[in-house]
């Protein structure tokens, strides 16, 4: 009886805090995350490389184009403490070049996999994010 108890306590649990976290998505040419009606994608490049990279991002809102927002792209690595090498942080500054699209030149310092994580904002107003695995070669 304790153990029904224990195993009902742990789903209960689990179902609060949504039952666990979902899979990180691998950049196709396009990674796509509805956050509410936003959509965000990350469609440039398809393949990230070592060295200059320029970005794209397109948000639309209900299926239209979102022009007039702030969107920011940063890139993250996790620290590999076995390499002696600290956590990489890279700000891509994004310009809006119309019709929903935002565009900015980084550098990726170095070849592996990458958090890129893309915020909108509009007014002060956070509209969504999304986190996309990108793979620099």
């Amino acid at each position: 009886m304790k153990r029904l108890a224990c195993v009902w306590g742990i789903m209960v649990m689990a179902a609060a805090c949504g039952g666990g976290s979902a899979p990180v998505e691998q950049t196709a040419p396009a990674a796509t995350a509805p956050a509410g009606d936003l959509d965000i994608r990350l469609s440039n490049p398809a393949e990230a490389r070592i060295g200059d990279n320029t970005f794209e991002v397109m948000v639309t809102q209900g299926a239209k184009p979102v022009p007039d927002a702030d969107v920011s792209l940063e890139l993250y690595m996790a620290a590999m403490p076995s390499m002696n090498m600290p956590e990489t942080r890279i700000r891509v500054p994004l310009t809006p070049v119309g019709e929903g699209r935002y565009r900015g030149a980084g550098s990726v310092t170095m070849g592996g996999a990458w958090d890129a994580n893309v915020m909108v904002m509009r007014g002060g107003q956070h509209l969504g994010d999304r986190t996309i695995t990108i793979v620099a070669k």
